[in-house]
């Protein structure tokens, strides 16, 4: 069964995103979809990506005796 996204607001919330959705010619279901789905695509672009792992102590000997950096 799919959660109601409309669970955790107030009637006046409630009110304002029926209006929106109405005037973007959608149902306020499939307009909270959206709403939801443009939120985690922002959220997912803003994270930086995490560093890169450091070498082992091995890999860095191996690095140091090819002359390498």
């Amino acid at each position: 069964m799919a959660k109601d996204p409309t669970a955790g607001m107030t009637e006046a919330q409630r009110a304002y995103e029926t209006k929106r959705a109405a005037k973007a010619g959608m149902t306020l279901e499939k307009w909270m979809a959206q709403k939801q789905k443009a939120a985690m695509a922002a959220a997912k672009a803003s994270t930086p990506p995490p560093p890169p792992k450091k070498r082992g102590m091995l890999g860095r000997m191996l690095d140091r005796a090819r002359g390498e950096a």
